[in-house]
């Protein structure tokens, strides 16, 4: 038996529940892991509330690092006693957990395992955002909301490197001064300005080429009103509600506008984009081009307590759940 945070109802951080489990041994293509570190990210908020639903009961928790416990039959890519970690997989919030081999990656050296628990949902996140999503061009200005979040510290570190000015919104001067210590260039706070009048100030009346908006109902027209004729709305989380249902009338009329809803787990379902993906984010961690900050940490029977600060928008960088 180990232990695990599950939900058997919808709700609030009261419905998390830390109990036993019994995990099974693994199967053909799978690995047991002794998780060692687990990554806290706001889809746990969406999967527990059942925006995003799931089949209940269930472990949320999306991403982990840990140990290679245990090797299933025709696994030959990993061996006991390899650090690995994986995002996103369902399952997270958890002592050990089997899983299949080809989601999981095995973690570089130079790389901690709190480090990888850290970043690989975020940092992957930021990876296909900026290299895929749209491609940003060394010399362009982005607008990118909760800059001093997780996504958002990586993504700021990740865009300086590649030559990007990065506009960013935060909601204090304290998390104003951390955004621009990790590389963004100018911050906005939106509980006191006006996000687009003081984007067009920055760009001289332009715009920018494309607006990467994790909040959702409360930035969405904002991010439309940022946007430059032909510009990007890359909307990829709903922190504050989701947005409202996108009108093609009113994208021709901002400006013959493009808008996608991306997921992390659509960019990386073939193991060769995981791999890829991977592989981008520890080359930019190992050269030091962007630095993981973990704002804080909880133990496992906390999970409840980390969504209560992470919804109370208390939480900075990355958020680590030890078990």
């Amino acid at each position: 038996m180990s232990k695990a945070v599950r939900i058997h109802k919808n709700g609030g951080p009261e419905v998390l529940s830390y109990e036993d489990v019994e995990t099974a041994a693994p199967g053909a293509g799978q690995v047991l892991l002794r998780q060692t570190a687990i990554g806290l990210n706001y889809i746990d908020v969406y999967h527990r509330t059942g925006l995003y639903p799931l089949e209940l009961p269930a472990t949320i928790g999306t991403e982990a690092a840990g140990i290679v416990e245990q090797v299933g039959d025709g696994v030959t890519q990993l061996a006991e006693g390899d650090l690995v970690a994986y995002a996103p997989a369902i399952g997270a919030y958890a002592e050990y957990r089997t899983i299949a081999a080809d989601r999981v990656v095995r973690v570089p050296e130079g790389i901690d395992a709190k480090q990888a628990a850290a970043m690989m949902l975020q940092g992957m996140t930021v990876e296909y955002l900026v290299r895929r999503t749209y491609r940003v061009s060394a010399g362009e200005t982005v607008l990118l909301h909760a800059a001093a979040g997780g996504v958002g510290l990586i993504a700021c570190q990740w865009l300086k490197h590649l030559g990007a000015t990065v506009i960013g919104t935060v909601g204090s001067e304290e998390k104003a001064k951390l955004a621009r210590a990790h590389g963004c260039a100018h911050t906005i706070n939106y509980r006191e300005e006006d996000i687009a009048a003081r984007v067009r100030e920055i760009t001289d009346g332009k715009g920018v080429p494309v607006v990467y908006d994790s909040v959702g109902k409360d930035t969405y027209t904002a991010s439309l009103d940022s946007l430059q004729p032909l510009g990007m709305f890359v909307s990829f989380g709903n922190a504050s509600g989701p947005a409202p249902d996108v009108s093609p009338a009113l994208l021709a009329q901002k400006g013959s506008l493009y808008f996608t809803r991306p997921t992390l787990m659509t960019y990386n379902a073939r193991r060769e984009d995981l791999e890829a993906s991977a592989a981008a984010l520890f080359e930019v961690v190992r050269a030091g081009a962007v630095k993981i900050k973990i704002g804080q940490t909880y133990r496992l029977a906390e999970a409840a307590q980390a969504h209560r600060d992470l919804e109370a928008r208390k939480t900075t960088g990355s958020t680590v759940i030890m078990p």
